[in-house]
């Protein structure tokens, strides 16, 4: 009986797939092994693209399946060599027993042997030996990209949304690549930050959800065109490459378990972001943790909850505590109450007294038309300069609409050409440039608008009337709203002996009392900078970073 025979071709990267160079052999070398042997070649399975050192691939698996099926149309599966079947001695010891049971064999065009016990010793043998090849060349291609990680150089994976990968130089038969800025998508990256530490204008800072509705609703997508989810959001926040560091082998490949950081490279990239204002989006994100903060003291009305720091133990955040029937009420270290009473040595603080202290402090020492306007000084240069910079975004920006436009013209007179097919793949990419094209319509319309917008002046008056309302609302308004104004301002409050340290934004006052006829509302800090401590005899605002 005639030998019925599935043939399986595999390479193991995309570009030998792309140009063709290792399927059409493989299939030539099997096509004439068959014919020698006067076996019939029934089933093809091609697999471009795909490792061998796991079984997550569709063609393989689907052979398997039909293999595995009760009238199974063929008797043996033939590849080249034992690593296009697969690059791990246990997993394929574990495949060809599950086939042996269904009478089906794995041959090889180049690595024949017997069907005994010294032919199976040979390809256990074999087997071992492509495991470990394989092994080798991960090793010395991870120790190439390392390398060329350390130079800068980017190692031709996808890049992340927001950045470009485009030609830096020529090494021999090599081009190296760099990251480089995409406007288009950049500006959706600086959106989602934004939302997230100064909301839309309307509701305050936004969590990963909300900016997930709001960019969608918006009409933002991905590079693909599909809308966001939460999952991105969160990564796009937490992403140093935004912030000019981008960490190469930072992860196992395969488990996705982070690598110890001495195995780290860095990559410097430009930046989208700058660097204070990604470090108050990690700020927030690690205090809005549920393992970190509760919801309830997130949300809760109480004043400082949520922002009190126990500066004894430099560890824990501080909770309330009541006494005497729930007549008194104390702020007190979390970490004390966890654990036990000599986990840390600070005292319980009378809530009613710290609260108002801390008012007070903020309303006489910080929140004055003198002292505000000293803090303000450098909004005045960013104002003469932003137009100037708004001009140089709207010729970007036309730029990016005029290659859209190019890139959705060459695909249609691609496909009127016959070149392409109205596919999935066509739909897909047509999808993505057309979203492209209405993102970066909707950033010119909104930079003209910029550009059109009379500048700002905050005149004396001005400044003392946005410092008398925010004090009145700080020291008269309802505990929820007092609350809100507080984190408003303040990002941190650390507690220790005789003094209280409260670290709070510059830019949010700059922020409010640009906006303050709009009542102060949906807004958040952007960068943290910190109060001197409110015990000294001659507090004063210590800035240690450039305002943004």
């Amino acid at each position: 009986m005639t030998l019925r025979v599935a043939t399986y071709l595999r390479v193991s990267t995309t570009r030998q797939a792309e140009n063709d160079l290792s399927i059409p052999d493989q299939r030539s070398k099997a096509k004439q092994y068959c014919d020698a042997k006067g076996w019939s070649v029934i089933a093809e399975y091609v697999e471009p693209g795909a490792s061998a050192t796991e079984d997550r691939r569709p063609q393989f698996l689907q052979m398997v399946d039909d293999a595995c099926r009760q009238d199974s149309p063929f008797d043996a599966i033939l590849v080249h060599s034992y690593s296009r079947f697969f690059r791990d001695a246990v997993g394929m010891e574990i495949y060809i027993r599950r086939l042996a049971k269904k009478n089906v064999k794995v041959l090889s065009v180049t690595q024949e042997h017997g069907d005994d016990l010294n032919g199976e010793l040979i390809r256990r043998i074999l087997s071992l030996f492509d495991e470990y090849q394989s092994k080798e060349n991960g090793k010395h291609t991870l120790r190439a990209m390392t390398e060329n990680a350390r130079q800068g150089f980017w190692n031709g994976a996808v890049p992340p949304l927001g950045y470009r990968a485009v030609a830096a130089e020529q090494r021999g038969q090599k081009t190296k690549k760099r990251l480089e800025v995409e406007p288009t998508e950049a500006r959706i990256i600086q959106t989602i930050f934004k939302l997230y530490l100064y909301g839309n204008g309307e509701s305050g800072p936004l969590g990963i959800k909300a900016i997930v509705n709001e960019i969608n609703r918006a009409g933002l997508r991905q590079r693909s065109g599909r809308p966001f989810y939460q999952k991105n959001v969160h990564q796009i926040l937490t992403r140093t490459t935004y912030a000019g560091r981008h960490f190469f082998n930072r992860v196992h490949a395969k488990t996705g378990e982070e690598k110890p950081r001495d195995e780290w490279v860095e990559l410097e990239t430009p930046a989208i972001i700058d660097q204070e204002t990604f470090d108050a989006v990690q700020s927030r994100l690690k205090r809005n943790r549920p393992d970190a903060t509760p919801p309830r003291v997130t949300s809760g009305p109480t004043v400082l909850t949520g922002l009190l720091r126990c500066g004894y133990c430099n560890d824990s955040g501080m909770t309330i505590r009541t006494g005497k029937g729930g007549r008194y009420r104390y702020y007190a270290c979390a970490k004390k109450i966890r654990q036990s009473k000599d986990a840390c040595h600070s005292p319980n603080l009378p809530m009613a007294e710290l609260d108002a202290l801390i008012m007070q402090a903020l309303a006489d020492q910080i929140f004055t038309g003198e002292r505000i306007a000293e803090l303000l000084e450098q909004l005045f240069e960013r104002q003469a300069s932003s137009k100037d910079g708004a001009k140089g975004e709207l010729q970007q920006l036309k730029q990016e609409l005029n290659k859209a436009d190019s890139g959705i013209g060459r695909m249609y007179d691609a496909l009127e050409n016959g070149v392409l097919t109205a596919d999935e793949t066509f739909r897909d990419r047509i999808q993505a440039l057309k979203a492209r094209r209405e993102q970066t319509l909707h950033l010119i319309a909104k930079t003209e608008r910029r550009m059109t917008l009379p500048g700002l002046e905050l005149s004396p008056a001005r400044i003392d009337a946005f410092a008398h309302k925010l004090r009145e609302r700080l020291l008269t308004g309802d505990a929820k709203l007092r609350r809100a104004y507080l984190q408003l301002f303040v990002s941190e409050i650390v507690v220790t002996e005789g003094e209280a340290r409260v670290l709070g934004p510059v830019s949010s006052l700059e922020k409010a009392a640009e906006g303050q006829e709009a009542g102060l509302e949906g807004l958040v800090p952007t960068s943290e900078r910190e109060w001197r401590p409110l015990g000294e005899s001659n507090p004063c605002f210590r800035r240690e970073r450039a305002a943004s």
